[in-house]
């Protein structure tokens, strides 16, 4: 239970493809943890294939539920400059895709939905992604079990 109103729910997906992933991932949640607000639940970490470009390097994905003050466009403010800390170098652009170091993307915010051109919330290609569903799934069941 929430005792403070201000507090958003969010759920953010995170992959890495590139170097120690794991370590990517766990620095991610770190940075998530101080920067965006407490993270409540989290995923096991799980390999998977690229998908949508070719590379020789499988990824570790995982999502985190977490509470946080900001604003669905300063939390992408704030996940952006997270990739940016941790080594990320270039988005990707016109569904062209990169290996990557840290990948954090916002898949839901309460249950609120934004449709501007820098972010679109629900993440508009989630539901056909095993990738982003399965560890998304983990942490969503959680809420509900006592």
């Amino acid at each position: 239970m929430m005792d403070d109103t201000h507090k958003h729910i969010v759920y953010l997906a995170l992959g890495s493809n590139m170097g120690d992933r794991q370590a990517h991932l766990r620095r991610a949640i770190n940075e998530i943890e101080k920067q965006v607000g407490y993270v409540v639940r989290q995923s096991a970490f799980h390999v998977t294939e690229p998908v949508g470009f070719q590379s020789e390097n499988l990824f570790v994905n995982a999502a985190v539920c977490c509470h946080t003050e900001l604003s669905p466009h300063e939390l992408l403010v704030v996940t952006q400059r997270i990739e940016r800390q941790l080594g990320r170098r270039r988005k990707s652009k016109n569904g062209i895709y990169h290996d990557r170091v840290i990948d954090i993307d916002i898949l839901l915010y309460d249950d609120i939905t934004v449709n501007d051109p820098d972010l679109i919330i629900p993440h508009p290609r989630m539901y056909e992604r095993p990738f982003v569903m399965i560890p998304l799934n983990e942490i969503l069941e959680k809420q509900t079990n006592p």
